[in-house]
């Protein structure tokens, strides 16, 4: 658990310090350019899908382990097991629509 969240803390270490220089530059010109606010919708929404990405699948670990070995005690519960390891995906999904509607903002 602890290597998890160190590599999460290094991953967003990282783009904080990668996105410094993007976000010391001046805004762009009105006439033809995006500026800075359409490079800040543009990394939440590769946020929104990374993390939900990262949620799903760590829960789809567990909930495969613990179903694994539930089945492997009572066979005849392998469909309601499906569904719950159906359930995450929900997240990504979720995920890809707030991505869609930021990228959508843009434009």
């Amino acid at each position: 658990m602890r290597i998890g969240l160190g590599i999460i803390g290094l991953a967003l270490l990282l783009v904080i310090a990668l996105s410094g220089p993007a976000l010391a530059q001046e805004e762009a010109p009105a006439a033809g350019g995006l500026g800075l606010g359409a490079g800040l919708v543009g990394l939440a929404a590769a946020l929104a899908v990374g993390l939900g990405a990262l949620g799903t699948a760590v829960a789809q670990a567990r909930i495969g382990a613990a179903a694994s070995g539930a089945m492997a005690e009572r066979p005849e519960i392998g469909g309601r097991l499906l569904i719950f390891l159906a359930l995450p995906e929900t997240m990504i999904i979720l995920g890809f629509l707030v991505a869609f509607f930021l990228i959508n903002k843009i434009r």
